[in-house]
């Protein structure tokens, strides 16, 4: 019987780092973008014969070469994933995985979140996502006649956020807004948020949550196993959409809104995979975008200007709580972030 072993593979391993292609080119997926640990079985010869990686605390780019599927590789891979998560303080993990391998999971002690035809999202935690359902409908009045819904990263909140907040506000009797909890964007969840709380503060009717690890963001989805662009999106948007309308059920939120953005293809698509799978329980409210001399006001805007030290420029397109924090020294940090950056425009 053959004997494997499980060993790291580097980002500066040359050698190991094309088996690792061609390995996960058979499979029929790519190499994620965003890895920070990845390992490989190799067999009693050195060959690299499976592989898996994680990114923060999901596991990704599990694959085995076709020929030695069936020998046990797989779970032998998630074993060591899980292990790597435990020595790293990280037990809430999550997986997505295409829909015929969510049975190998389930038997591993995933359960479900969300599932399309595309995808599976699981974490394995029996109850964590029921468990986050019940604390949200804890922490929240009861719902209204009129209750909405908003999703936001706000990286950072400017003043289109702000706008699409009060259209939200005025016209409903509730709005439950979630910011989005992972610190993977330029400003960090903790300002983030306390901008976003001084910026709607005028609107009682605004109740703040954490989105905790469910309602995504594109910084942290999987496109590996995705064949376009597009694919990413619509997969991205449809497991949103899954995960909110069973939030939405909870909180009795009849409507979500989001803003438009007319020369984006990416927002166009987000927004119809949206509409597709909530409505008609939650209608999706698009708020067109506010405007500035003909052009929308939006967090990247805001991030370029920053970048190319135009720091006025940028302070047009922000309310007061945003312009105090950039002169802080956390906000100062990030204004040289943005500086040092290569791309600071995220879709």
């Amino acid at each position: 019987m053959t004997e494997y072993h499980i060993e790291r593979i580097f980002e500066n391993d040359q050698f190991r780092r094309k088996d690792l292609e061609e390995l996960v080119k058979k499979a029929g997926i790519q190499l994620d973008k965003n890895l920070d640990y990845t390992c490989g079985a190799v067999d009693e010869e050195g060959k690299l014969v499976a592989t898996g990686s994680l990114y923060q605390n999901t596991l990704r780019c599990l694959a085995v070469l076709p020929e030695y599927q069936g020998e046990g590789l797989l779970n032998l891979i998630v074993t060591h994933l899980i292990e790597t998560e435990t020595s790293r303080g990280n037990f809430h993990l999550f997986v997505y995985t295409k829909p015929k391998a969510a049975k190998f999971f389930k038997q591993l002690g995933f359960y479900e979140i969300a599932a399309n035809s595309q995808l599976v999202f699981l974490e394995n935690e029996r109850t964590g996502f029921s468990d986050y359902l019940t604390e949200l409908a804890a922490s929240s009045p009861a719902p209204a006649p009129k209750t909405a819904g908003i999703v936001m990263n706000a990286n950072p909140f400017t003043l289109g956020h702000q706008y699409l907040v009060q259209q939200a506000a005025e016209n409903n009797d509730l709005v439950h807004l979630f910011v989005v909890s992972e610190d993977s964007s330029f400003f960090a969840f903790k300002d983030r948020y306390q901008l976003i709380k001084e910026g709607v503060s005028q609107w009682s009717n605004v109740i703040l949550h954490e989105t905790g690890p469910y309602l995504i963001s594109s910084a942290t989805f999987p496109s590996y196993f995705q064949p376009d662009d597009d694919s990413v999106i619509q997969s991205e948007a449809g497991t949103d959409a899954q995960i909110f309308g069973q939030i939405a059920e909870k909180l009795g939120i009849t409507k979500r809104y989001v803003g438009t953005e007319p020369f984006s293809h990416v927002t166009q698509l987000y927004n119809q995979e949206l509409r597709q799978v909530l409505e008609p329980k939650v209608e999706l409210v698009e708020v067109p975008r506010l405007s500035q001399d003909g052009q929308a006001v939006s967090a990247s805007k805001v991030r370029e200007l920053l970048k190319a030290d135009k720091l006025a420029e940028a302070e047009k397109l922000l309310p007061k709580a945003t312009c105090d924090f950039l002169q802080t020294a956390a906000g100062q940090a990030v204004i040289e972030k943005l500086k040092q950056s290569d791309s600071v425009v995220h879709y």
